[in-house]
């Protein structure tokens, strides 16, 4: 859809998108990351546990990517991940002149994580998933075993039921 139909459209289509986002979002601030897992209860923080979910929730859905409307659905929560993280930046003060640059920032960040999470949730291998939250989620700062080994089992649980859903509840935000 091009910028202008958007602009002037009634009903903007990633709308569809905006349960499955919401619950993303709802799940990347459960208290059980920040307690249990001790992620840093910060902006940064909280990006990363929102990404890790939301990367959860992707990478479920590329197996899935061959139907139009399930690859299409993986772009909307991108979208909204891009539009609510620039709307965060800019409630914080970010100017308009660098907000850009941020956001490019952070779509790699997704990215890397995507394939950091890819490569170790698919391996079932506990120890790789570890050290892909130590770089990623922890930003190689000091944390303690017991809650590394616990954000990977519960992420690891998490993936688990996502797999078992069809794409379509998923997408409905039912997860």
């Amino acid at each position: 859809m091009s910028v202008l139909s958007r602009l002037f459209s009634r009903k903007d289509p990633r709308e569809i998108a905006r349960v499955a986002y919401d619950r993303i979002i709802a799940m990347g601030r459960d208290p059980y990351w920040y307690l249990d897992g001790k992620v840093e209860d910060s902006v940064d923080g909280r990006f990363e546990a929102v990404t890790m979910v939301l990367a959860a929730v992707l990478l479920r859905l590329e197996h899935d990517d061959t139907d139009p409307q399930v690859r299409q659905f993986s772009v909307f929560l991108a979208e909204l991940f891009v539009d609510d993280m620039d709307g965060q930046l800019r409630q914080n003060g970010v100017g308009d002149l660098v907000v850009g640059k941020h956001i490019g920032k952070m779509m790699s960040a997704l990215g890397g994580r995507l394939g950091a999470y890819r490569e170790a949730l698919a391996s079932g291998n506990g120890d790789q998933l570890a050290q892909a939250l130590r770089r990623n989620l922890y930003r190689d700062a000091p944390v303690d075993d017991a809650a590394v080994t616990a954000t990977a089992d519960h992420l690891a649980q998490l993936y688990a039921r996502l797999r078992v859903l069809p794409a379509t509840t998923i997408m409905q935000g039912s997860f």
